[in-house]
């Protein structure tokens, strides 16, 4: 038979094609790994870092994407990330080993071997304690002694000067002479115990001696009056007299002393 081209069709019933015949195996089933199959990927690869040991790395990891991470690691804890917190935080579960004492035992909380720089008499104690005032140098002694009175304006200096009194020169003179109205309070320059308190007789007028320790005096003279006594304890700073003109003076100011092992210095080198 021909068709209108000329082509020859085959005669006879057309071929069916032939359908693969699918088999069906039945496989048991599988809990766990039907769980698997429902989580998403990103919760498949946090459960495999956790089993493989690269929790922390991947937590850290995983942590920045903004997804919720619980990894487990041994002996150190839980490191958990939220996307609120935005970074991990590790929550230790160390015990903590228990601290205990006797019922009796006793406690010290004493400061007196700390010293600072806002604990001046401390500086003090320290440096008098390790050697005698004799030895101690200068650049150690420089402001271990506080201020004699409020505001320090000095008058006169320690050592040779042309006297006020006399007119003549050479005269020695054996401490700092500091402004100071009359009735202006006069400072202890440190903790220590008062050994004099009245009238000096070489000129001083009304005075107090203040000993320190360890060789270590101070002497306040020209006073218009004190109120301290002989044997008083008194600390760095309290008011110990009155500035005046007392004694062999021309006019109202305090006259401040050092003494080490009874010789006078330069005040100026503990202030």
């Amino acid at each position: 038979m021909q068709n209108s081209r000329g082509r020859r069709r085959a005669a006879g019933p057309a071929s069916v094609p032939r359908v693969a015949e699918v088999v069906a195996v039945d496989r048991p089933r599988d809990p766990q790994r039907d769980a698997r199959r429902r989580r998403g990927p990103f919760r498949q690869i946090t459960d495999y870092a956790a089993a493989s040991g690269l929790g922390q790395k991947a937590g850290i990891a995983l942590a920045a994407t903004g997804l919720v991470l619980t990894v487990t690691l041994p002996a150190t804890g839980t490191v958990m990330a939220t996307p609120e917190a935005g970074q991990t935080a590790l929550a230790a579960s160390v015990t903590q080993p228990e601290i205990s004492a006797e019922a009796a035992a006793k406690i010290d909380f004493s400061r007196s071997s700390v010293v600072t720089a806002g604990d001046p008499d401390g500086k003090l104690k320290q440096l008098l304690s390790a050697q005698s005032a004799g030895s101690i140098t200068r650049a150690a002694s420089a402001g271990t002694l506080g201020a004699p009175l409020a505001h320090l304006v000095t008058a006169s200096p320690f050592g040779y000067r042309v006297s006020p009194i006399t007119g003549g020169s050479g005269d020695f003179h054996r401490g700092q002479d500091f402004v100071a109205q009359c009735g202006t309070s006069v400072l202890a320059a440190a903790s220590g115990t008062v050994t004099f308190a009245g009238w000096h007789q070489f000129g001083g007028g009304n005075r107090v001696v203040v000993d320190h320790g360890n060789g270590l005096e101070t002497t306040y003279n020209h006073l218009s009056s004190f109120n301290v006594k002989v044997g008083q304890t008194v600390s760095r700073g309290d008011v110990v007299a009155l500035s005046g003109t007392t004694g062999a003076s021309t006019g109202c100011h305090l006259h401040f002393e050092v003494q080490v092992n009874g010789e006078v210095v330069d005040p100026m080198g503990w202030l």
